[in-house]
């Protein structure tokens, strides 16, 4: 039987990606967010099952019609991460509606016998120390789950990236926290970002603007096409300098000249593009002959700086789909 599934914070679509590719080959029957843009990107890419809406006014009696067997779930992460200083857990108003389906919903459903079989939770690294993880971790358990908590980056799935991020996985049924490690691809070889990177681009077009080399120059996180590491990619990309991604060097060789800018230019600094993040987050395939029907596209009229900052907010899929194929193993 089919496994029907519904993605919470949906944002672009990343755990429907994952959930396609994996072994499972299951289907979303619903997928919600509040965010108009990205519910927009969404429809273009997977029809129109996406519903705009706060998901704190989600009902239980709702879901239960959608006789869901799996939950995603990548709630916000403004409220545990480290790069928000006035970041406030459970208390944090964009904490509400993922509590609200935590507390609320999901022990509702049981009276209707539709409780999902199985969840996966996505966040950052820092929801593991919350009071909005004991919570949840309290209720999974309190409904008959068994639980499985990881922190994962894509480093160790091969692809040149350091976004390190806290899972959660839930079943109603035991779950067995060796397994994941039999034929599992983390710790694989890491790629070079030269499999990642556009082909035929404008050197131009991303380069980074001599106002912020000359302020910002000496903060930037630089890596060569020949690198296997990246920072980890936020929503504040090219807006933000520290802690929001790699920029990359177009020129391996530096000619040292006195003054910041001068010596900045030889180097050739470029921000990723939307296209190449998109590979990196494994939206799209790294394969030239792929390239030419990418899974993922763009509606037309979506601004670069809304790309990079959906982008930022969504997931690695390759961590997913690996996941995904765990928790349904058996």
């Amino acid at each position: 039987m089919t496994v029907r599934a519904l993605e919470f914070y949906c944002g672009i679509g990343g755990l429907h990606f994952a959930l396609s590719r994996s072994s499972l080959g299951g289907t979303v029957v619903r997928a919600f967010d509040w965010d108009q843009c990205a519910c927009r990107v969404y429809k273009a890419n997977h029809s129109n099952i996406v519903t705009n809406v706060d998901i704190s006014t989600l009902v239980a009696a709702d879901l239960a019609a959608l006789k869901a067997d799996l939950w995603l779930l990548s709630p916000a992460c403004q409220p545990y991460t480290i790069l928000n200083p006035k970041a406030k857990d459970a208390s944090d108003p964009r904490a509400q509606s993922f509590l609200h389906l935590i507390q609320n919903v999901l022990p509702e459903l049981g009276s209707t016998n539709q409780h999902p079989q199985r969840l996966l939770v996505e966040n950052v690294a820092g929801f593991e120390t919350s009071t909005t993880r004991q919570i949840l971790v309290s209720i999974l358990h309190s409904l008959g789950y068994s639980t499985l908590e990881l922190l994962l980056t894509p480093l160790q799935f091969g692809i040149p990236n350091s976004r390190l991020r806290y899972y959660l996985l839930a079943k109603k049924a035991p779950l067995d926290p060796d397994a994941i490690d039999h034929g599992s691809p983390t710790n694989s070889v890491v790629h070079d970002l030269r499999r990642y990177l556009d082909r035929g681009y404008d050197p131009q077009e991303f380069l980074v603007p001599d106002k912020i080399l000359k302020k910002w120059g000496r903060l930037f996180d630089i890596v060569l096409p020949s690198s296997r590491r990246t920072c980890c990619f936020t929503r504040g990309y090219t807006q933000l300098v520290e802690r929001s991604g790699s920029v990359l060097q177009n020129n391996e060789i530096l000619d040292v000249q006195p003054e910041a800018v001068k010596i900045l230019h030889p180097l050739g600094l470029r921000y990723f593009s939307p296209e190449e993040l998109l590979r990196i987050f494994d939206f799209n395939s790294c394969d030239p002959r792929a390239d030419l029907e990418p899974a993922f596209h763009w509606p037309d009229d979506i601004s670069t700086k809304t790309k990079y900052r959906l982008i930022g907010n969504s997931v690695n899929i390759r961590v997913i789909q690996e996941l995904i194929d765990y928790l349904f193993e058996d």
